[in-house]
């Protein structure tokens, strides 16, 4: 058959359903085969008391309407992805989980480099490919900007725009665009609007090497050559924040968050049109190669391709390049934050001490190293809401950060805390260094938003 998704309609009770969740620990479930059609491997999902309800809530509502309208639930959609071909460990929803396109947002999934099934899906990366978060740290304290917010936010919005189709300010032609395509934060730095340290504290140094502009359709690079700088719309921000809260002093002094009510800045945004015309095109490309291959899957928005196909290398250098522009637009509104506060205190932005603490992807794919039953494995892991979580002594986190584990920044929602967590050897070995992407409990800075 060269049917694209098994279609396969399982019509069960509520009570039915649940009997294949099983609490694992205090906060996590165990969504065992079965529950869906075709599970290679089981689904786990990590929640407190509120989100348990919404999850289960969500179930029963798609159980008594046996499943017609609206989005999958979310444990439908991690058990999905659970029957992926190539799929290892298990699928993972992390403790933000919710539903989404395909996969659920805060769904996490490694697939092995070497089974020649195994598969990459672009609803597993998500449609702002490398939509991240970056934390600034000032010198400043509260008490030095409240006199001045409002100039500060108003230079700010002079500084970056913002909205749907808002348009950047930094110059860029379509050279410009194809180089920054192709050498991410190396062309920001080349340009003068990064510092060199910046790159140090970034995820992959702020460049995928395999980023290949032919695999950029001109639609996509027309979409994105006005947008670099902008912010965008949604749930970006730039947002200006205070230390709250410090619970582990010695991680937080490593990272120059070292005091209550200290300045910093988060900024939180994406690869803007560009990225999203990626991934448009790559989902058209992969219901074709579905069908040659016959891939099945349970849903039609898992459309994917096998890692080794040339629709599955085109989508990966495609989607690197698309990082690598989400990489240069943080670094320009780096700078152009940079600049309005130089402005607004009337001194250099290295004279506030605005370095980057570190800037986390939460929509990529990445080849990382992982053990799975004892041995070294080359997985490709999809991250889509979900934040990289290395622990100390990984040799693909900065050295500043080698003893205390890589910061994993966690943002709010606006005007809601947001947090800064370090990576640490369970949740590599639970999780293959994944946690969640929205603001959570449990953590040991807590950051606030004051504008």
């Amino acid at each position: 058959s060269n049917t694209l998704t098994r279609g396969v309609v399982m019509s069960r009770s509520y009570r039915e359903e649940c009997e294949y969740l099983v609490k694992s620990s205090p906060c996590s479930y165990r969504i065992k085969k079965g529950f869906v059609p075709n599970m290679k491997v089981e689904g786990i999902f990590y929640v407190n008391d509120f989100l348990e309800k919404l999850m289960f809530e969500e179930l029963k509502h798609h159980s008594a309407s046996q499943g017609v309208g609206g989005f999958l639930p979310g444990v439908k959609q991690i058990a999905n992805v659970a029957a992926l071909p190539g799929i290892v460990g298990k699928s993972v929803g992390l403790p933000d989980v919710h539903s989404g396109y395909g996969f659920a947002i805060g769904n996490m999934a490694a697939f092995d480099m070497g089974d020649p099934k195994a598969v990459v899906s672009p609803g597993g990366v998500g449609f702002d490919i490398n939509c991240g978060v970056r934390l600034l740290r000032t010198n400043l304290d509260e008490r030095a900007v409240h006199p001045i917010k409002e100039q500060l936010a108003q230079s700010l919005f002079d500084h970056i725009p913002v909205g749907v189709g808002s348009k950047g300010v930094i110059p860029m032609n379509a050279k410009d665009l194809e180089e920054a395509l192709e050498m991410g934060m190396d062309w920001s730095l080349r340009e003068g609007y990064a510092w060199a340290e910046d790159k140090e504290h970034c995820e992959e140094n702020g460049r995928m090497l395999q980023a290949d502009i032919s695999k950029v359709s001109q639609r996509a690079k027309k979409r994105g050559l006005p947008q670099l700088g902008t912010l965008g719309a949604g749930n970006h921000y730039a947002e200006i924040q205070v230390v709250d809260e410090i619970f582990d002093k010695h991680a937080a002094t490593k990272m120059g968050l070292d005091r209550i009510g200290q300045v910093c800045v988060m900024i939180h945004s994406g690869s803007r049109g560009l990225g999203h015309q990626v991934a448009t095109d790559a989902l058209v490309e992969m219901e074709k190669a579905m069908k040659r291959d016959r891939i099945e899957v349970n849903d039609r928005q898992l459309a994917c391709a096998h890692i080794t196909s040339v629709e599955g290398q085109n989508y990966l250098k495609g989607m690197a390049a698309a990082a690598n522009y989400a990489w240069v637009n943080r670094s320009s509104m780096t700078f152009l934050t940079r600049q309005a506060f130089a402005k607004a205190f009337k001194t250099t932005p290295d004279d506030l001490d605005m370095h980057v603490i570190y800037d986390v992807s939460h929509n990529i794919a990445k080849v990382e190293e992982h053990i799975l039953d004892g041995k070294q494995h080359t997985l490709l892991v999809h991250r889509k809401g979900s934040t990289r979580a290395f622990p100390p002594h990984h040799p693909l986190i900065p050295v500043d950060y080698q003893l205390t584990g890589q910061p994993v920044l966690i943002g709010g929602t606006m005007g809601t805390c947001s947090y800064v967590l370090t990576g640490t050897s369970t949740g590599f070995q639970e999780t293959f260094g994944s946690t969640c992407h929205g603001a959570v409990s449990v953590t040991f800075v807590i950051v606030a938003g004051f504008f």
